[in-house]
């Protein structure tokens, strides 16, 4: 109702509008064109009152319906009201910039291609440029299972099959439905990719099918390897995908149960975008298992959160920091201290140096300004706020590194 409200009122203005246009042009052709320009209008009205009033009284008259569905949509949706009355409508949406560090030259069935996603999530490396259903170009490749988290595939033309399928569409500006090749020899791939903390991939890629299908493709890619997105460490809540829909279950069930011993099943099939979810959720808890059925909805604020959700958070345990190993020693080496929490997700070195003793003990890799690596067990930050880094030697005694702050690179941590 507040919608025809505010069109029949539109309406009946530029109805008003267009009809004093049309008498100005009826007193003479130097009115008509000058009512086209919002002052001049105004000077036409006051000097032909008799002949405008008519049009300007329709327009008025629109006022009423206008004002009337503005007040009835601020009661029953304040926020498309404000959204409305805000104007932020008129602003153009900001241009969002490249989740993944694409340098990948070259050319997909004679056109140049530019991948802006890039996934590798259940043994099938993934390359979309695009952002709508079906990507404009893309390249698919089922990989054979790898022993570890790195990649490294290197396929000549005269290998001999079993190899990875390789599959490549493109959508022309003429089709609805994307034109796809699949072939399983007869092609140069190079793949080289090691992992990125926290569920990314990243490094060469090269691409040569035969002569047919016109495709070369060859540079540096990055791959996420879930469907997860992190912000400053920490999982957004806000990106829609069941991956992120998982990661809100199982945190909430963990804390429902006060235990992380919660193995969440699949979820059902979900659509986005949506601003609410039932879901069906089946899980283990404890060896135990569960059937819940859990109402999800997205706030601006938080993300994606489980309506009810009032249960506290797991405190991080605090680990004691033990006492500075020396250079070289012929101490015993301290078993690590296991921690339930997967610290990986929130490191960095700012975390470290404000709280070391969260990760004493744990295995760390360096990696300073000049490209030298250090890994190790993490000791403390010693008085003069030096990272200090144990590393064990063959034969009898350790060694440690210790760096400065400002002479590293990158850290990784590489224990939960």
């Amino acid at each position: 109702m507040d919608a025809l409200l505010i069109l029949s009122g539109l309406l009946l203005m530029l109805f008003g509008l267009v009809w004093l246009i049309m008498l100005a042009f009826g007193s003479s052709l130097f009115w008509g064109l000058g009512s086209l320009f919002p002052p001049l209008t105004l000077v036409y009205v006051v000097r032909h009152w008799r002949i405008a009033r008519k049009a300007v009284v329709l327009s008025a008259l629109g006022t009423i319906p206008l004002v009337v569905g503005f007040v009835l949509l601020a009661g029953n949706d304040p926020a498309r009201f404000e959204a409305i009355a805000s104007l932020r409508w008129l602003t153009p949406a900001p241009i969002k910039p490249n989740e993944l560090a694409m340098e990948l030259h070259g050319q997909l069935n004679g056109e140049p291609f530019a991948p802006q996603q890039g996934e590798l999530i259940d043994g099938v490396l993934s390359l979309r440029e695009g952002q709508e259903f079906f990507a404009q170009r893309a390249v698919n490749i089922h990989l054979p299972p790898m022993p570890n988290g790195s990649v490294h595939l290197n396929v000549l033309p005269t290998d001999a099959q079993p190899l990875p399928e390789v599959e490549i569409s493109w959508l022309l500006p003429e089709h609805d439905l994307p034109e796809a090749r699949r072939l399983n020899h007869g092609y140069t791939l190079y793949l080289d990719l090691q992992p990125l903390a926290p569920n990314k991939m990243t490094g060469d890629f090269h691409l040569v099918l035969p002569a047919q299908f016109n495709t070369t493709l060859s540079g540096k890619i990055e791959l996420f390897t879930n469907r997860l997105r992190y912000i400053d460490g920490k999982v957004d809540a806000h990106f829609d995908s069941r991956d992120t829909l998982s990661y809100v279950l199982e945190d909430y069930l963990q804390r429902r149960y006060a235990s992380r011993a919660v193995r969440l099943g699949k979820l059902p099939a979900v659509s986005f975008p949506a601003s609410s979810l039932e879901v069906e959720v089946e899980a283990l808890v404890n060896g135990q298992p569960q059937s819940l059925t859990l109402l999800l909805s997205k706030t601006e604020a938080l993300g994606w959160v489980v309506q009810g959700d009032q249960y506290a958070r797991f405190a991080e345990p605090a680990v004691a920091s033990p006492a500075p190993a020396p250079s070289v020693s012929s101490a015993t080496t301290t078993p690590p201290v296991r921690s339930t929490v997967d610290r990986r997700l929130r490191f960095s070195l700012e975390r470290l140096q404000r709280t070391p003793e969260q990760y004493s003990n744990l295995l760390i890799r360096v990696t300073t300004a000049h490209g030298s690596t250090a890994q190790g067990r993490f000791v403390g930050v010693n008085a003069n706020g030096r990272i200090v880094i144990r590393r064990e030697i063959s034969g009898p005694g350790e060694a440690s590194y210790i760096l400065r702050p400002d002479e590293i690179s990158q850290i990784e941590l590489l224990e939960p």
